[in-house]
């Protein structure tokens, strides 16, 4: 236990926090489904602990962000570092997300085959492209370039979060028992009409897909670490923080009121701006950056 101990620097405590931020937020996705087949949940979930979810979750990003810049300044151990970063980041930055997708949109025990099924590959495939993406990340370590090849994966639980809060908060389809439909969508997704839906929840495969492909991608995205990047991720962040926690505060086991989303919905569309403009324009601020710090030299 004092060898393990020796070996560990400051950095690498805020990183175990990190983790168990994520593994707060698996906790809480088991608690959302505690009673998964009660008829006044809507979509079988408690929608308190879908967003606490969400909010452990970006807390750990939020100590992602500053366990970096503390290493290089006050912590003399780095020997467990990196290690430490990629488990903590897959659980908090992958499995995470996955999971609480998984379970805002697959209406257990309602949901056609063919949805669950869909739904759990596109889990599947956030989880080993973040894999993926972390493990590259490890070996590109000593890189002193200023871009990242591929979307980070604390970006990547931003996207999936972002787009999974813009889609929770729409309006409800309005299925309920004895009513029946013969849409495309809904036969895709719902074997029976008895759990209402959000409206266009079928467009979260798309963007699990399209994140997790970004993750393994050769695509240049900038650092964040000053400029333009940092004041459009720091706008970002506190937008998409601001509009899970406004989510916390008013939610209750039933859902929330329409009436109370229009804050939140602001602020989610917010994040969802910023993310496609900095994921758009990721190349060029990366080779304007690396242009600045060779004329810098």
């Amino acid at each position: 236990m004092k060898s393990t101990y020796r070996l560990m620097g400051i950095a690498d405590f805020i990183t175990l926090a990190n983790g168990l931020l994520g593994v707060a937020a698996l906790m809480f996705i088991i608690l959302a489904v505690e009673e998964l087949q009660n008829p006044y949940f809507a979509d079988g979930v408690k929608t308190n602990y879908i967003w606490g979810a969400m909010t452990c979750i970006l807390l750990s990003v939020i100590g992602d962000i500053i366990d970096g810049p503390i290493a290089r300044r006050y912590s003399k151990r780095k020997l467990l570092g990196g290690t430490l970063d990629v488990m903590s980041d897959c659980i908090s930055f992958c499995v995470a997300p996955a999971l609480l997708i998984f379970v805002m949109f697959g209406r257990w025990g309602e949901a056609a085959p063919i949805w669950t099924i869909s739904l759990g590959i596109a889990a599947c495939w956030v989880i080993v492209t973040g894999m993926l993406r972390l493990a590259r990340f490890q070996y590109e370590e000593a890189s002193d370039k200023v871009y990242f090849h591929g979307l980070a994966s604390p970006a990547n639980a931003m996207v999936l979060i972002t787009a999974a809060a813009l889609i929770w908060l729409q309006p409800s389809s309005g299925f309920g028992p004895d009513v029946t439909t013969d849409g495309f969508f809904d036969a895709f997704t719902s074997r029976s009409t008895t759990v209402e839906k959000p409206y266009f929840d079928f467009l979260i495969l798309p963007v699990m897909i399209i994140s997790g492909g970004l993750m393994i991608a050769d695509r240049k995205l900038p650092k964040n670490k000053g400029g333009l990047p940092l004041k459009i991720s720091a706008i970002q962040g506190i937008a998409i923080l601001a509009g899970t926690i406004l989510s916390l505060i008013h939610s209750t086991e039933f859902g929330i009121d329409l009436g109370d989303t229009r804050p939140q919905f602001i602020l989610y569309s917010i994040s969802a701006i910023l993310l496609i403009v900095y994921i758009v324009t990721g190349p060029m601020q990366s080779e304007l950056q690396e242009q600045q710090l060779t004329e810098s030299e």
